[in-house]
């Protein structure tokens, strides 16, 4: 609980606060709304190849941590680092360049050519400014990753808590114009999202480089930033394949919610307003996940394997009564939570069957993303990518396909079959976990010079 409360603390703030702006914005209208909504859910997708890019290093930052070695978490800092900036590079670029037709994508029948028109131009006014925050958050990522995989949970909170309040506050002001400022819309709530990263990334760095006592590792990490070769190659092998897993997965949920957009725009709206209280109960069983790539990380790197392996089992089960608790507050949710954006009454009602139905899955996420955290912190990196985004493109992403364009079932029906196929990936899971697949020290087998 040591390290999950921080995490989870950080996490509702943040997905509280993104509530809230989410909210704004969706009092301004549904062509707003709809137009921040798709641009977040491309953001997303680069949000999780810089998770992905970084993790591969933070699984040997943890059992460094464990096994007390402070050059090899500085190498893993400075790959982090050189990750980040190239993937940010990347995202920019394809952001920048094709904005127009990744958001168009979403843009389909089922309303009047105003209102696609509207939320293209609203989508694209949000995505020009938000690009400015990338690299803020990529070394807030670098910093704070660092940190969390060596147990350092609080500082990280403490940032993520103080940015998404200076975000709130300029969201009221930018918004709707308040304190003699004009109302920006879209372009004020992206101004506070961008103004909010550099606050997070500036606390962040300024407490690490003025705690260097504490953190031994960071006094003389920017001295070079050459990480040696044969360290270099073992972080991109074991990391390459969490970065093809979590593009592949981002994408592939990008895929699924293009496919869901083939109903309307309309169902554009309701998942936003679904998904973002979705995302502010799911922190429950989150950070959880998170617990146990850093808990049993650290007692790998350590030798630890009895431990590790009850320590994981309780977590999982924690993990699986956290997402049980949040379906039960998704429910209570909503009855009230769709009411608070000026929408029409058909999004509204869309919103709530969407909520029911997350609800009814979210315990058995809990159990994947638990599961899959397992397999990561010994570095089963291959095995997570079949686990995950393979099987995602595989059977997941063409079933939306084939459902939404050659065949006239509700909306619905298809987002409930493509969470009920994922049964299949808890049997996988549960399977894997219980061989002790996982169970393995990459500090002394690897990263010391070995195989």
């Amino acid at each position: 609980m040591v390290i999950a409360v921080p995490i989870m603390v950080q996490n509702a703030i943040t997905n509280f606060v993104s509530m809230l702006d989410n909210v704004m914005v969706g009092q301004i209208g549904t062509a707003e709304m709809s137009g921040v909504s798709i641009v977040n859910q491309l953001i997303f997708v680069y949000f999780l190849c810089i998770f992905g890019g970084l993790s591969g290093a933070g699984i040997f930052t943890a059992q460094y941590y464990g096994n007390g070695d402070e050059e090899g978490i500085r190498h893993t800092f400075r790959y982090k680092l050189w990750m980040g900036i190239i993937l940010t590079l990347i995202a920019m670029f394809l952001l920048k360049c094709f904005g127009t037709q990744f958001i168009s994508l979403y843009l389909n029948d089922g309303n009047n050519s105003g209102d696609i028109a509207a939320t293209l131009t609203n989508g694209l006014n949000y995505l020009h400014i938000i690009l400015f925050g990338l690299p803020a958050f990529m070394m807030v990522q670098v910093y704070s990753g660092t940190l969390r995989d060596c147990g350092k949970t609080i500082v990280p909170m403490f940032a993520g808590i103080c940015a998404v309040l200076v975000n709130l506050v300029l969201d009221y002001i930018l918004i709707f114009g308040k304190f003699g400022l004009p109302a920006l819309g879209v372009a004020g709530a992206a101004i506070a999202t961008v103004i909010a990263r550099y606050v997070e990334f500036s606390i962040v760095a300024i407490w690490c480089h003025t705690h260097a006592r504490e953190l031994p590792y960071i006094k003389g990490i920017y001295h070079t930033l050459i990480v040696p070769s044969p360290l270099a190659k073992q972080y991109f092998l074991k990391g390459f394949p969490l970065l093809i897993n979590e593009s592949l997965w981002a994408a592939g949920m990008a895929t699924l919610t293009q496919c869901y957009s083939m109903r309307g725009i309309t169902v554009v709206a309701a998942l936003n307003i679904s998904n973002t209280l979705n995302n502010v109960l799911s922190v429950f069983f989150i950070a959880l996940g998170d617990a146990v790539a850093i808990i049993i990380g650290q007692l790998l790197g350590a030798g630890k394997m009895k431990e590790a392996k009850d320590a994981d089992n309780k977590l999982i089960a924690f993990g699986v009564a956290a997402g049980v608790f949040a379906a039960l507050l998704l429910l209570i949710g909503s009855s009230f939570f769709p009411k608070l954006y000026n929408t029409s009454d058909e999004v509204k009602r869309l919103a709530v069957l969407f909520i029911f139905a997350q609800a009814a899955f979210t315990p058995q996420i809990a159990l994947l993303h638990t599961t899959y955290f397992t397999l990561r912190s010994g570095g089963k990196t291959i095995v997570t990518f079949l686990f995950d985004s393979v099987f995602l493109w595989i059977l997941s992403a063409p079933l939306a396909y084939v459902l939404s364009r050659f065949t006239e079932v509700h909306v619905l029906t298809i987002f409930i079959a493509v969470n009920l196929a994922d049964l299949i990936k808890c049997a996988i899971g549960i399977r894997l976990v219980h061989k002790n697949v996982w169970m393995n020290d990459l500090s002394r087998t690897e990263a010391k010079g070995g195989a």
